[in-house]
């Protein structure tokens, strides 16, 4: 995982991981745009109107880098960060990072009083977790503040139905004890992505509904929050008193089949590339990689592109998966293997070992991009950039020096 970045020379820098790389120069490489981030969270902090933004960060930063890529977003204008896991949360605090964080998937055991002592928001979804919560911050002799999660038709994490209820009334007596303080309301949209959808509003009326509950049982909430990025983008009304993009943080879109990143005012952060290891000539009828799903038609040239699917290339991307040489669209040629790929260069090739290989990009030379990939693939998005492996080092651009 990346969690830090140094200087390298010039305006690059190179994350954590990527400097410990021991073997000269790295196979491949994703190039990270931070002030693209910055100016992301400007763009989604117009569309929120009043509302904070809380850039989500979770998942090494969307692939993009922890630690960074929350300083990019901080310094674009987002005053609080969000993360799935502790261990994000405290990373975060260990790098001097001081605004808001909050912390959401949790299962019994959490070290909850490691997240008290760090200033670290904690959602609340549960009896359970309501009361380790709490039994930590006895321990402690501090306050816990928390935000409750109501599943407003999800079907995932969140008290849901009668348990809703249930868990307020729990939280409100330990509020009254001084254990927790309730700051927030929060729930995950089902369809956001189809803002048209039925369900986006009935879940608006049910979520508005449960904060119309925690106030009348006594709550004074600091914020309530449902949207994410697709709402953020196309659903003011759900605004309320925070925003939580995430994958529109780095530049990409949540929805599509609405618009790409241009037509949102977003800039792709990341970059993915490669040096070809080797090239050479074959003759037509050779099957290349193996199982010879692909073979050649013609007499042509051939590359070895160091990245497979242990790097997070999808291995259902053989003979779909696009990429860009010397500004030529080409094709992943063969099976996807666990280090490295071929792609058919063409007859007329003048390719040679170390040439770069672009997988995806902003698309403004004419590169593949991730959605590119993702429709490619039968996949979204979010996989194609989170799914790059550790051992492919994040390079910095821009940002604070």
């Amino acid at each position: 995982m990346v969690t830090d970045e140094i200087q390298g020379s010039g305006d690059a820098r190179v994350g954590a991981g990527g400097a410990a790389y021991a073997g000269g120069r790295a196979p491949a490489r994703a190039t990270v745009d931070l002030d693209a981030i910055r100016h992301n969270v400007e763009v989604l902090g117009q569309h929120a109107g009043s509302a904070a933004v809380m850039a989500v960060v979770k998942a090494d930063g969307y692939g993009h880098g922890l630690v960074p890529s929350a300083r990019a977003a901080v310094s674009g204008g987002a005053s609080w960060l969000g993360v799935a896991q502790l261990s994000e949360a405290l990373a975060l605090r260990d790098s001097d990072i001081h605004v808001p964080v909050m912390s959401w998937l949790h299962v019994p055991g959490a070290d909850f009083a490691a997240a008290i002592a760090g200033d670290i928001d904690l959602s609340v979804s549960a009896l359970w977790s309501l009361a380790e919560v709490a039994d930590a911050a006895r321990t402690l002799g501090r306050t816990a503040r928390i935000h409750l999660k109501v599943d407003t038709g999800l079907g995932r994490n969140g008290a849901f139905g009668e348990d809703w209820p249930v868990l307020l009334h729990a939280a409100r007596s330990l509020e009254a004890e001084g254990a927790v303080r309730i700051v927030g309301v929060w729930s995950h949209f089902i369809f956001a992505d189809e803002p048209a959808h039925p369900t986006v509003q009935s879940q608006q009326e049910r979520f508005a509904q449960a904060v119309r509950d925690a106030e009348r049982a006594g709550c004074d909430l600091e914020v309530r929050h449902i949207a994410n990025s697709a709402a953020t983008l196309t659903n003011p009304g759900a605004a309320f008193d925070m925003v939580r993009p995430g994958l529109a943080v780095y530049g990409l879109s949540p929805v599509p089949s609405l618009g790409d990143p241009t037509y949102f005012r977003l800039r792709p952060a990341m970059t993915l590339s490669a040096d070809l290891a080797v090239t050479k000539r074959v003759p037509a009828g050779q099957g290349l990689s193996y199982g010879h799903q692909y073979v050649t038609s013609e007499d042509t040239t051939v590359g070895l592109v160091p990245m497979g699917y242990a790097d997070g290339i999808p291995r259902n991307a053989t003979n779909v998966g696009p990429l860009s040489v010397a500004g030529a669209r080409h094709t992943v040629s063969g099976r996807v293997c666990m280090d490295q790929f071929v792609v058919d260069l063409g007859p007329r090739s003048g390719s040679r070992a170390g040439d770069q290989v672009t997988l995806f990009g902003a698309g403004d030379s004419g590169e593949p991009t991730a959605q590119d990939w993702a429709q490619a693939t039968g996949t979204i998005s979010y996989e194609i950039i989170t799914r790059i492996g550790a051992r492919v080092p994040r390079v910095y651009l821009g940002g604070q020096q």
